[in-house]
C-alpha cells in the first residue's frame, strides 16, 4: 500500500504542471505565424504599454480585451503576469501585455495588426 500515496503525488504534480503553462499556441495567418490564445484567437501588443504595465483600460479595453490569467496559472519562460490597475492579472510576452481584438472573429484573423500604428500581432 505504500505506492498509493506516490501515485496520488504524481497525479497532483502532473495536474499542476498542466495548469501552470501559459495557455498560448502558434497559429497560421495571412501575415505568417502569430501567437494565439488556446481558443485560437490572435494576440496583440500595444505600443503605449511600457515596463510590463498595461495602459489599455475603459474604451480601449472594450475594443482590445486583455488576455487575462485564469485560475492559478504561473509565469513561464518569456511569459509573465502583470497586475492591472482594475485588479485583474494579464498575460505578457517579453514584458508586453497581450490583448485580443474585438473585430477578429475566427482563428487566424489578424484584423488588428497595424491599427492606428499602435497595435501589432504578437509573434511566437
Amino acid at each position: 500500500m505504500r505506492t498509493f500515496p506516490l501515485v496520488i503525488a504524481i497525479c497532483l504534480v502532473a495536474s499542476t504542471s498542466a495548469l501552470a503553462a501559459p495557455p498560448v499556441k502558434t497559429v497560421e495567418s495571412k501575415k505568417g505565424n502569430v501567437l494565439a490564445a488556446a481558443n485560437g484567437m490572435t494576440l496583440y501588443t500595444y505600443k503605449d504599454d511600457h515596463g510590463g504595465v498595461s495602459s489599455c483600460y475603459d474604451k480601449c479595453a472594450k475594443n482590445w480585451p486583455p488576455f487575462l490569467v485564469e485560475g492559478k496559472a504561473m509565469a513561464e519562460g518569456g511569459y509573465t503576469i502583470v497586475d492591472r490597475k482594475d485588479g485583474g492579472k494579464q498575460w505578457a510576452k517579453d514584458g508586453m501585455p497581450l490583448y485580443f481584438f474585438i473585430k477578429d472573429k475566427k482563428m487566424g484573423d489578424v484584423t488588428g495588426d497595424g491599427v492606428k500604428g499602435e497595435w501589432d500581432v504578437a509573434r511566437p
